[in-house]
């Protein structure tokens, strides 16, 4: 039997919990249901995670890092604004495109938290990712832009987030990958007109000539 690390135990037992909860829900997602996913045992999950809570707090917090990931990666140098903001939002749709299941295991894990006694700081700790992660984006494109956001960049950031999560769930909803693509388009146009261009640096004029007479005529006795 091949021995693992207490940390790749909560690696796999975290993949397989998003797999069940994505494929079957979280009405589905036992303990033996995830330990079965896993192919290990029972001993093993209570070796790696102290309760079942402990282990969907892990869930969520690895698909908001994904998703925070994929879009920041997407900043390239030298971009404008509109197309730092187009290019990450591109980045976390497709990062939900390529696995559904996931997206779907985070919004009932959401629910979960939302609904459940001394669970809903997990709610807020999931948009507080979000709000960072999106704050950081904004501060890096407006660096790379040469723009300065007119409103608080929390607040940019918050309608940053808004505008993914009715995206992301219109198309969970839908599945109309066109629809989500056009929405991003105008969702970065609306954003990008949040930004200003930096002002330039005035230029100091040096010294004027002095033209007093006086000076002119120290200049002829000197000739």
């Amino acid at each position: 039997m091949v021995r693992m690390s207490g940390a790749e135990r909560r690696e796999l037992l975290a993949a397989a919990a998003l797999r069940v909860i994505g494929n079957h829900g979280l009405s589905q997602a036992t303990t033996r249901a995830i330990v079965a996913e896993a192919g290990m045992s029972l001993a093993s999950f209570h070796y790696a995670y102290r309760s079942r809570d402990e282990l969907l707090t892990e869930v969520m917090q690895r698909v908001v890092d994904g998703e925070m990931s994929a879009a920041s990666l997407s900043l390239k140098p030298g971009s404008d604004i509109r197309n730092s903001v187009l290019d990450g939002m591109h980045a976390f749709f497709d990062y939900v495109r390529a696995d559904p299941a996931h997206e779907r295991a985070l919004q009932e894990l959401l629910q979960h938290a939302l609904v459940t006694p001394g669970l809903h700081h997990l709610a807020r700790a999931q948009y507080e990712s979000y709000h960072r992660a999106a704050t950081k984006l904004l501060a890096s494109a407006a660096l790379a832009a040469g723009v300065t956001w007119r409103d608080p960049l929390a607040d940019a950031a918050r309608f940053v987030v808004t505008m993914t999560d009715g995206i992301t769930l219109a198309w969970l909803a839908d599945g109309d990958t066109a629809a989500a693509q056009r929405t991003i388009e105008l969702a970065a146009t609306a954003i990008a007109r949040l930004a200003d261009p930096v002002p330039a640096e005035p230029v100091l004029a040096g010294p004027a000539p002095d033209s007093s007479p006086a000076s002119s005529q120290d200049r002829s006795g000197c000739a």
